[in-house]
């Protein structure tokens, strides 16, 4: 069935449906994985977006039960060159169209998606509609210029409500603002008692917890747009360690008085160069997010890690107070684990702190 991509600057794609056939509209973003589709799909932080996959054949090693990053996928639309629908792995249990038949999310592949994602790196990221051909092209143009897409992502994908995932190891609150599922396969094989927390959670109900740590997560949307969690970070800094990737990363700059931006398109893929300052190290990252911290002037924050391609910031980290951030996923999924020992490091961080900790109190 012929279907068409409709973008707020009146380009139009025409394609091929696959799954849902619902008309649906987002921001049109692009990500550069060459593998891990599965996971950019059920990653939280795309809520709201119709993903763009720029290698040009998906769907050759289907669907999975076991490569998830969210029970639920919050995208709003799947566009690829060439779909598979015969996939060859030992894994497969569905094929990506009836995955997205399942989920309700349209599919569009036959289009140049290289053309769409020159078109986004020279204008930037635009909002689009999947429609059918007998719609009226200019009346969706108009409509896609006029509407403000939802600013809500954060509480749509994040829990409501708190809940363990026990071990014997250190007690780490890890605040959902639509976590991938990877962070908490992390902190779990590192054996630690993870309690995993809403995004609207507040400072004095963290401490209730009796934390040894605590993990900002990644999630969607611009950072701006959850103040409460600003607020949380704001009065627990200082008191417990803590640890933020993505969205955490962003939250905690706000928090500590740093300035974002939104990107002109962002960084989406999984071979994203960071380099170290301090070491001259550089690790392939995997990465999502619209939203960068411009700023750090007049913080109490150090930059700790820059993107190679671009030069911005990747890394933070408090001069004065056991609390570091990246803005890269060292957890991958999709994606190279060259940064995966920041989990270590967050560990070792939080083993110095209460050893300091106890020598105030022997001293004291």
């Amino acid at each position: 069935m012929k279907r068409r991509l409709i973008l707020e600057n009146g380009t139009i794609f025409e394609g091929e449906a696959f799954g849902s056939l619902e008309n649906t509209m987002g921001e049109v973003v692009f990500n550069t994985g060459m593998t891990g589709y599965q996971e950019i799909l059920s990653d939280p932080s795309y809520c709201g977006q119709i993903v763009t996959l720029t290698y040009p054949l998906i769907g050759n090693y289907g669907i999975n039960r076991d490569d998830f990053e969210s029970i639920t996928p919050y995208v709003k639309g799947f566009i690829v060159k060439e779909l598979c629908q015969l996939p060859s792995n030992w894994r497969s249990a569905y094929t990506l169209d009836e995955y997205l038949k399942m989920k309700n999310i349209p599919g569009l592949s036959g289009i140049d998606t290289r053309k769409l994602t020159r078109m986004i790196r020279t204008a930037g990221t635009l909002k689009g509609v999947f429609a059918g051909p007998e719609e009226d092209a200019g009346a969706l143009v108009q409509k896609l210029k006029e509407t403000n897409l939802p600013t809500d992502q954060v509480s749509q994908v994040s829990t409501k409500t708190a809940y363990p995932s026990p071990g014997r190891g250190k007690r780490i609150v890890l605040v959902d603002f639509g976590m991938k599922h990877g962070i908490l396969r992390e902190l779990n094989k590192r054996k630690c008692d993870v309690i995993v927390v809403p995004h609207n959670i507040t400072a004095e109900e963290v401490m209730q917890l009796k934390p040894d740590g605590v993990m900002l997560s990644n999630g969607p949307g611009d950072p701006t747009d959850v103040p409460e969690a600003i607020a949380m970070i704001q009065n627990i800094l200082g008191k417990v360690p803590l640890f933020g990737i993505c969205l955490g990363h962003q939250l905690f700059a706000l928090a500590c008085g740093a300035k974002t931006e939104k990107m002109k398109f962002g960084h989406r893929g999984s071979n994203h160069p960071v380099k170290e300052l301090e070491t001259g190290r550089v690790s392939i990252t995997a990465q999502n997010h619209g939203y960068t911290v411009s700023s750090v002037e007049n913080t109490p924050l150090e930059v700790t890690h820059v993107a190679i391609n671009d030069d911005t910031i990747e890394g933070l980290k408090h001069k004065h107070e056991p609390a570091f951030t990246v803005q890269y996923h060292p957890e991958a999924s999709p994606g190279p684990e060259d940064a995966n020992h920041l989990f270590d490091q967050f560990l070792d961080m939080i083993e110095t702190t209460e050893k300091e900790g106890e020598a105030v109190c022997l001293n004291a």
